[in-house]
């Protein structure tokens, strides 16, 4: 056995026993990737299984952190054991994530029920960290009944959280009526729960009207689930009871229907598309000539070749 098959296990046995810092170490080399994060991913995909995921995503500025905050004590008083992915934004300078767990959600960090990790997006097309797959079913694996997965809200990411989650829930605040047109196509179409939050603010009745309106406005078939419109204030705890009782409800209707079985097979399947494609891309960059890699995307930019060429070109040695 390898010293660094050996190093995981001690991790994995530490982290089992609910050492914090051996979890945080494992965490840590899931996002730092390479051969390490994926003997972590084997094992806990082995464990896994158990772990219900709740996407909490919407627009910057609506709140999510704060109604995260205000979901984890409410699961807490029922004497229930989560942990929280907080994707923030990277750093331009270090790579790491931006806003720290104990800024955003500092109530819950001594709270040995609660595990709160900040991931960075390093770059990632629509914010979300290519890592939040594997770290997700490693806090599954460990035994957190609930995980919760909140989004930096900015790109694709809105649309990018439903393969991660088992019921996504979108954040809104009052006067976002008027922009529910232009999000149709995004958060309209994923949300499983709305929550308007800031719901004490004028306008919240207004935005619940057309929010129920769009919802008219779409087809469901007979036995789909409706999205459900709650109403919140999570600086207060208001409506956050009608929440979580939102999500248990989605939870039930897809456990009875039979669709969170083939939720999770769905995720499965582009997990190992995701794979695929970023192994390909690592071969393909080691059998690509010297600078030849950097060369042909600078003759795409330019129009000097075409994508297609170029792709050809670089992925030849892989034979693709």
């Amino acid at each position: 056995m390898s010293k660094n098959n050996l190093d995981i296990d001690t991790l994995f046995a530490a982290a089992t026993s609910g050492d914090r810092g051996a979890l945080a170490r494992l965490l840590s080399l899931i996002e730092r990737g390479g051969a390490p994060a994926k003997d972590i991913a084997r094992r806990a995909h082995r464990a896994s299984g158990s772990g219900y995921v709740v996407g909490i995503t919407g627009a910057p500025g609506a709140g999510k952190s704060s109604l995260t905050s205000a979901l984890i004590s409410h699961l807490r008083k029922a004497g229930e054991r989560v942990a929280v992915l907080a994707i923030d934004p990277s750093s331009p300078f270090t790579g790491g994530a931006i806003l720290g767990d104990r800024v955003r959600m500092q109530d819950h960090a001594l709270d040995a029920g609660v595990f709160i990790r900040s991931m960075a997006t390093r770059g990632h097309q629509g914010g979300l960290s290519v890592a939040t797959s594997e770290s997700v079913r490693l806090l599954d694996a460990l035994g957190f009944p609930w995980i919760v997965v909140e989004t930096v809200g900015v790109g694709q990411v809105e649309v990018e959280i439903v393969g991660k989650a088992d019921t996504t829930v979108v954040v809104v605040n009052p006067g976002w009526g008027d922009s529910v047109q232009a999000n149709k196509a995004g958060l309209m179409e994923i949300a499983d729960v709305f929550a308007i939050n800031k719901s004490d603010r004028a306008g919240a009745s207004e935005t619940r009207r057309d929010i129920e309106n769009m919802l008219e406005l779409t087809e469901f078939d007979e036995g789909e689930w409706r999205p459900t419109i709650t109403l919140t204030v999570a600086t207060s705890g208001e409506g956050v009871e009608d929440l979580w009782s939102a999500i248990r409800t989605h939870r039930d209707h897809l456990e009875k229907a039979g669709e969170l079985g083939a939720r999770r097979s769905a995720r499965l399947r582009e997990e190992l598309r995701e794979i695929i494609e970023r192994r390909l891309e690592e071969r393909a960059r080691e059998l690509c000539q010297g600078d030849r890699w950097d060369a042909l995307r600078r003759d795409v930019e330019t129009s000097a070749i075409d994508p297609w060429s170029a792709a050809d070109e670089m992925l030849k040695g892989v034979g693709a």
